[in-house]
């Protein structure tokens, strides 16, 4: 199994996970080009992609969905309430209906020998969900774009061995930044994003003896530094009461523009 983010950010968000057989991504809010990109780093093509699976439709998740959709004809996996989203999205232009497969959150999705279970979690949009994806005893999992997360979020992060998690923001850096009140607010609620520090509480209580790499993901390009979102991940799980330290573990920052580590699992 190989796990990778293609890019991640608050511009633009895709990850790869696949096995020798079966390779799918989660979002593609980036470019085409940006996506080939990456999946030549991985010795893919679009063309070896068999499913895209959406976490909710804004277009830091959706950008090229019309676009790979319609020249390479690959199914795109969401849920009700984001399906519908993207077909009223009509900067995304026209692409056959027959290509959109509903999902429910906690229902198992099968694509070749991967098993793809999304979950519920709360943002501002219609019906968003993360991604746990399983292939024999190996679990990796996408979940960022969170206002907060519960034991609930926390059972679907358990036993993994790569994962993304959102480390989107500094909380002072955020407030004061120039971003309008309103704005600040919907970032900092229940339905915006994780800081750095909830972040790194989240990260510290699902940390296995399992794990191989946890990417840091979806960081805002004004509100957090990489070394900044690392440094407060890292220090929230020294800082912890858990048996596991920060050093313990391979954590780094994905990056925004390009691909990141390839994690073999």
């Amino acid at each position: 199994m190989r796990f990778t983010s293609i890019a991640s950010g608050s511009s633009g968000n895709s990850s790869y996970i696949g096995t020798d057989h079966t390779h799918v991504l989660v979002d593609v809010g980036v470019t085409m080009k940006a996506v080939n990109q990456g999946l030549h780093a991985l010795d893919l093509e679009l063309s070896d992609v068999q499913a895209i699976f959406l976490t909710h439709e804004h277009i830091d998740h959706i950008r090229a969905v019309g676009t790979i959709s319609r020249k390479y004809q690959i199914p795109i996996y969401g849920t009700l309430g984001t399906l519908r989203e993207v077909m009223l999205n009509r900067t995304l232009g026209d692409f056959a209906t027959d290509l959109l497969q509903p999902i429910l959150p906690d229902a198992v999705t099968t694509v070749g020998d991967l098993s793809v279970i999304p979950f519920s979690i709360d943002h501002d949009a219609a019906d968003p969900v993360g991604y746990r994806i399983e292939a024999g005893e190996k679990r990796v999992a996408v979940a960022t774009d969170m206002g907060h997360y519960d034991d609930y979020i926390v059972s679907h992060l358990e036993n993994l061995d790569a994962m993304v998690v959102e480390a989107n923001h500094d909380v002072r850096m955020l407030s004061t930044g120039p971003y309008p009140m309103s704005l600040k607010r919907r970032i900092l609620s229940d339905h915006g994003h994780l800081s750095n520090e909830s972040s790194g509480h989240l990260i510290d209580r699902i940390l296995n003896p399992h794990v191989k790499h946890v990417f840091l993901g979806h960081l805002s390009k004004e509100n957090n530094l990489p070394e900044l979102a690392l440094k407060t991940v890292q220090q929230e799980i020294d800082g912890s009461d858990s048996d596991y330290r920060a050093g313990d573990f391979d954590i780094s920052v994905a990056q925004r523009d390009r691909i990141s580590d390839i994690i073999e699992l």
